[in-house]
């Protein structure tokens, strides 16, 4: 049976590939009834239905194919294909999202998510999808020809985002900048062709706001900063209601890595969604969490007491943060290194170590560390027992005031800009 399956499957191959659909479909339909869960011919079967204006038969061996293969992302992009047919746009996109959730990676699935997203006018999320189509795609010259022309599409449409965006941004701008120092104005202009992916960031490795030409200093002296001390004689009241929230609070603390299904998770695969890393927020993307901070008034009024940055829709952020025993946190780049990020170390087994740069230091209760992380970093508990740290963020004090205010506006276009369709 296998072999009479096997040269059935050949044959439909080779009269496919020579034009001669109806032979095709025929070998396939064989092979269909010999084997009914042979993903090929399941599929194949879909893709002549479809051919031939049977959208409900395609569907119909396109999800049975989809179930003898279920990680096979090129069936679920072919159902969506024919469910675009349909008008069936609602299941149309859950499909797509579906075929990036087998593999986050599949070019032509980006190119079809990024397409389904240009036809419901939504340019600036379309041209989003698109850019992260061609930053996995290969060389210019080594494009696969059937994707060529939608890759030659994706750059087009990246590039007319890239340049309303640099002239939203030039137009939105303008105040703020006016308010510059001379010497300040072009690494604000370099910032603004940064974040609209004219150029590379060349030291920077932020994830959303780059600041040119500020020293990469991975970690900063503490008595640069007056409120250190203060927050320092704050450790045993602090620890001791982390301590209290552990034991009481219900619910709290959650795994602090929690990327969405069809996401890319890249290096934080073995941490999504796990406990191994988990923090209680207190702040959380400039929102105060209220019922978290009601339970640790004497750590809400150590923190008011910091000037911690405030940058619209990101910062501040304050949290307890615990790393499990044994767990490794990846190397790893921050948002923006408008802000310095700093480390209240409240419980600290021996063999905890965290690096920035080239920088490695260890944690010792009751001392800050205040570093620049958009430095790569890394934090390793190689213990038998959980560590845990007080994190926040301040202002990286080499911005001027005017420079920080000129960092909220470039925020707030940035957000304005991309929540419109």
């Amino acid at each position: 049976m296998t072999d009479q399956v096997n040269a059935l499957a050949q044959a439909a191959g080779q009269a496919a590939n020579a034009g001669r659909w109806q032979d095709a479909e025929r070998l396939w339909g064989q092979v269909y009834s010999l084997a009914p869960d042979h993903p090929q011919a399941l599929y194949s079967l879909g893709v002549h239905a479809f051919q031939r204006g049977d959208l409900a038969g395609a569907l119909e061996f396109l999800r049975a194919a989809h179930m003898a293969s279920p990680m096979d992302p090129l069936i679920l992009m072919t159902a969506s294909v024919v469910q675009r047919e349909q008008g069936d746009t609602e299941n149309e996109w859950l499909t797509i999202n579906d075929c990036l959730a087998v593999d986050p990676y599949y070019l032509p699935g980006l190119l079809t998510k990024a397409a389904f997203l240009e036809r419901q006018n939504q340019t600036r999320a379309a041209a989003n999808v698109y850019r992260d189509a061609l930053r996995i795609a290969p060389p210019e010259t080594h494009w696969p020809d059937a994707l060529r022309p939608q890759l030659a599409h994706a750059r087009t449409c990246v590039e007319a985002h890239t340049e309303a965006f640099a002239a939203y941004l030039e137009a939105t701008l303008a105040g703020p900048r006016a308010a510059l120092e001379v010497a300040a104005s072009g690494r604000w202009a370099e910032s603004a062709a940064i974040m609209t992916g004219r150029i590379q960031a060349y030291r920077s490795e932020s994830n959303q706001l780059t600041v040119p030409r500020l020293p990469a200093i991975p970690f900063f002296d503490r008595g640069d900063f007056d409120w250190v001390a203060g927050i320092e004689a704050a450790t045993p009241a602090i620890r001791e209601e982390l301590l209290a929230v552990q034991q009481t609070a219900q619910t709290g603390f959650s795994p602090y890595i929690a990327y969405n299904r069809g996401e890319p998770v890249n290096q934080w695969i073995d941490l999504n969604h796990s406990d191994r890393w988990s923090t209680y927020p207190l702040w959380r993307g400039g929102e105060r969490v209220e019922e978290n901070l009601a339970r640790c008034p004497r750590t809400t009024q150590a923190l008011e007491a910091v000037q911690m940055a405030r940058i619209g829709g990101l910062c501040p952020n304050a949290m307890f943060s615990v790393l499990a025993p044994h767990t490794q946190i990846p190397p790893h780049h921050g948002e923006t290194n408008a802000r310095l990020v700093v480390h209240l170390p409240l419980i600290v087994p021996p063999n905890c170590t965290y690096r920035v740069g080239f920088e490695h230091r260890t944690w010792t209760e009751g001392e800050v560390l205040i570093f620049d992380d958009t430095i790569e970093h890394e934090a390793r508990n190689d213990s038998d027992l959980p560590r845990t740290v007080l994190i926040f963020d301040v202002w990286n004090p080499l911005l001027s005031l005017a420079e920080r205010e000129m960092v909220e506006a470039m925020t707030k276009a940035a957000r304005d800009f991309n929540s419109e369709p």
